[in-house]
């Protein structure tokens, strides 16, 4: 542990969470907007579905930890929602039971302290036509499909709704852009930098929007070590400037 103290941020899901990093994933994007203000802290494991997330979830997200998450950003349902195999194996989980293990991710994260806060990622859509031609299948060798996208990101956002979590529909989120097959992914499945930024923009929008105390939105958070020093550089006027918030230029499409 490194001081000071910053508010965490958890990133907890599958592939796409794991590679969002990666691409100038939405990852990377909020850990640049939130720099001086908050970590960005990444759980993400490829491959992975609602039964495994919840068979770690104590190991991830400790109860007795010292220190707990301010906000923890939760998406699994992509792997979940793939067509089951006829051996039994496989990433495949029943709607029912995704939801139910949904929600109790969901009662766990929401009983680590009075002050950390969830926010579901429901499943995004994918390129059927993408996909196949990225990973060699014919259509009727597809394991995901679109439509199940939407089946598994409308039961996410109906159990949120039920339990009064925040959610961003993600589903919708990204076909709303202009030609958003052609942008959107880098294989079918797994984001692009243009949709990262899509999914940047609905996290601030929630974040922003919700009536939480503190406000976690990024310019509610205090920037670090932010006082004015005799270190600051002096210009050719003789004033003085505090790069506190050097990447505002940055920041400042992100409102």
């Amino acid at each position: 542990m490194v001081g000071p103290e910053r508010p965490q941020f958890v990133l907890f899901g599958s592939s796409i969470v794991q590679f969002a990093y990666s691409q100038d994933g939405f990852g990377a994007i909020l850990t640049d907007i939130y720099a001086r203000k908050a970590d960005i802290l990444l759980r993400g494991y490829a491959g992975w579905n609602s039964r495994g997330a919840l068979q770690v979830l104590e190991q991830v997200f400790p109860k007795h930890a010292a220190v707990q998450p301010s906000l923890v950003i939760v998406y699994f349902g992509g792997n979940d929602s793939m067509r089951p195999d006829p051996s039994g194996q496989g990433p495949h989980v029943p709607l029912a039971e995704y939801v139910e293990n949904m929600k109790k991710i969901a009662f766990h994260l929401k009983s680590l302290s009075d002050k950390t806060r969830v926010l579901f990622l429901s499943t995004p859509p994918v390129n059927e036509a993408q996909i196949c031609e990225f990973f060699g299948r014919t259509c009727d060798q597809l394991c995901r499909t679109n439509e199940s996208c939407r089946i598994y990101s409308e039961a996410c956002i109906k159990l949120c709704r039920e339990l009064d979590i925040k959610v961003v529909d993600l589903w919708t989120a990204l076909q709303q852009r202009d030609n958003w097959l052609d942008v959107c992914f880098v294989d079918g499945i797994h984001l692009s930098s243009e949709a990262s930024k899509i999914v940047v923009q609905e996290i601030l929008k929630v974040l922003k929007e919700a009536e939480w105390e503190p406000c976690l939105h990024w310019k509610s958070l205090p920037t670090e070590f932010s006082e004015d020093s005799p270190y600051d550089v002096i210009g050719p006027t003789g004033d003085t400037k505090n790069f506190a918030d050097l990447n505002l230029h940055w920041q400042i499409q992100w409102e």
